[in-house]
């Protein structure tokens, strides 16, 4: 088995639903779900790493790669210490990462992208609310802001769709994101299943 991470990307703009998804993979056995959104809102405000994360997301721009990269692995190592990630057992659902160009160079030295699933929403609209409701729930203050909100998406469309040409355009399949929670899971895992048997056939094989 290669040393890297064997690893699909769930893709797509703010407010989409990549958590949402994330969430529910990590349930099935097989998949071990990362979000680099959820290792930032969990660090230590009170810290160095902490304050320098709150001091970009504040104004809804993206943390430097060498920061994100480094935490993420961090992240995801004591993971596979503590047995929570199998490495060469699981495979790894990133959400979240990379979101630039430069931080998809910094991953392709620890994973192998076998399938990026680019969730699509056509109404951006649709997705402000999302992004308003959800910060009710969770208390995300900065998600409430229409002039935070707004900055996302310009990062989103300047730094991180580009990351979609760095990968074959073989290995990337959209699916709309815009259905039930239930109907979206499906969709992902029509393309899902076919890899992942492949997966643990290799598995079974010794490769």
């Amino acid at each position: 088995m290669s040393s890297h991470y064997q690893t699909i990307l769930l893709f797509g703009p703010p407010g989409v639903g990549k958590g949402t998804q994330g969430k529910i993979l990590a349930r099935i056995p097989g998949f071990f779900h990362s979000s680099t959104g959820d290792i930032f809102r969990n660090l230590d405000a009170q810290s160095e790493v902490g304050r320098l994360f709150f001091q970009y997301s504040s104004r809804g721009e993206l943390v430097p790669d060498d920061v994100t990269l480094k935490i993420w692995g961090q992240n995801v190592y004591a993971a596979s210490i503590l047995g929570l990630f199998k490495p060469h057992a699981d495979i790894l659902v990133l959400d979240g990462l990379p979101r630039s160009v430069p931080q998809a160079r910094l991953l392709y030295r620890t994973c192998s992208v076998l399938q990026v699933i680019h969730l699509v929403a056509k109404n951006k609209e649709m997705l402000f609310e999302r992004m308003k409701k959800r910060a009710m729930k969770d208390n995300r203050a900065d998600d409430a802001k229409d002039d935070v909100i707004r900055r996302r998406f310009e990062v989103y469309e300047r730094e991180t769709y580009p990351v979609l040409e760095f990968y074959p355009p073989e290995i990337v399949a959209e699916v709309d994101a815009m259905g039930s929670p239930a109907e979206v899971l499906h969709n992902i895992l029509s393309v899902l299943v076919p890899m992942q048997n492949a997966h643990f056939n290799r598995q079974d094989s010794g490769e």
